[in-house]
């Protein structure tokens, strides 16, 4: 009898406890922040094979993109300033070299 009460509860949504649901928090942001990562990488590797190729007009224009996913990922949290500033900097001297 007792079963039969708990069972027509009108739809209420189990009570989870928070350590559950912190988990599946960082899981969906964990996936989401690798995403963007992964992303971030294509980006690189397509600006460093353009400066392979020697290539000066598409390698500042996939400088710009890596410079925006860059400046996204610190506006998220996703990267830290220094890491972003590191990358682009690093990515700028590349830039140069071919251009010069």
């Amino acid at each position: 009898m007792a079963d039969d009460k708990k069972e027509n509860g009108k739809g209420k949504k189990p009570r989870k406890p928070t350590a559950l649901k912190r988990d599946e928090q960082s899981l969906k942001r964990n996936l989401r922040n690798r995403s963007f990562k992964s992303k971030v990488t294509t980006a690189v590797r397509v600006f460093e094979d353009s400066v392979t190729k020697k290539d000066a007009t598409g390698a500042k224009a996939k400088l710009s993109d890596v410079y925006s996913l860059m400046d996204k990922g610190v506006k998220k949290g996703i990267y830290k300033m220094n890491k972003a500033n590191r990358v682009k900097s690093r990515l700028n001297a590349k830039a140069k070299q071919i251009s010069a």
